[in-house]
């Protein structure tokens, strides 16, 4: 654990603290990228360090907060506006947003829904110095890490980031292993894909035989030749492979000669 001071954000004497911020905007962008290229910058982050984006329109707050998060080893990202934010570029590695409820232009709140539906997944820590119930329960029923009201103790907020970074990881995980899984079904022809779906669904190999027009022993060998492309250890866990890349078996061809 990280040792640190028990001090408040918003009565801290900025020249109290000495740290190097990195800074690492955020850009939405790049949405429609090759899975390939995905999957390397995936694999390229789990090297970078967890990086804190910091949205809030007070210098002073800002100046605060990325001196304490740059000295325990963040990389600190400091916009004043949300604006600054969506025209940035996206860090790398886990990461995650602390955001003043009240900013010029869009605020804090709208940003959230704004990101929700979207569906861009990014762990929320709202800041405030007005804030009222009605505003914290609207921020943590859209999925919030935590509601802190200014001044808050920096403990609060770390204990909060620590939460939102390992949250966003699982969820870097969870990306990379179905970049990985897309990766394996790629290399499947389309009728190994069509056997996959079918034996996903507990079919027998002479019925999929039936369906497909092919012979049983074409269904075997490509029902082993799909077990070995997408390393799967077993039937049900080549189902639940299926059902990850939600796949759906093709409609039974037409009977014809057998392959």
């Amino acid at each position: 654990m990280v040792s640190i001071r028990r001090s408040r954000i918003g009565l801290v004497d900025p020249s109290s603290d000495h740290a190097t911020i990195c800074y690492a905007p955020w850009r939405t962008g790049k949405a429609n990228a090759h899975v390939n290229e995905e999957h390397v910058v995936e694999r390229r982050a789990e090297d970078q360090p967890p990086t804190v984006v910091v949205i809030d329109d007070d210098p002073g707050v800002r100046d605060s907060l990325g001196k304490l998060l740059g000295a325990v080893g963040f990389r600190v990202s400091l916009l004043g506006s949300v604006s600054e934010f969506l025209a940035a570029d996206r860090p790398e590695g886990p990461a995650c947003l602390v955001l003043d409820v009240r900013l010029p232009g869009q605020s804090g709140l709208e940003l959230q829904r704004e990101l929700a539906g979207a569906e861009r997944q990014l762990p929320i820590i709202f800041i405030t110095g007005h804030g009222d119930i009605p505003m914290s329960v609207q921020a943590m029923k859209g999925g919030a890490i935590e509601f802190l009201t200014k001044p808050f103790r920096e403990q609060d907020l770390l204990e909060a980031i620590q939460l939102g970074h390992a949250r966003d990881r699982a969820r870097l995980e969870q990306e990379r292993a179905m970049a990985d899984l897309k990766v394996r079904f790629e290399t499947l022809s389309p009728r190994e894909r069509e056997v996959m779906a079918n034996v996903a669904t507990g079919r027998l190999n002479k019925q999929i035989a039936a369906d497909l027009g092919v012979s049983e022993i074409t269904v075997k060998v490509h029902r082993g030749q799909v077990m070995r492309k997408m390393r799967a250890s077993s039937l049900p866990d080549l189902a639940r492979m299926a059902d990850q890349l939600q796949l759906t078996p093709p409609k039974p061809h037409n009977p014809g000669r057998v392959a």
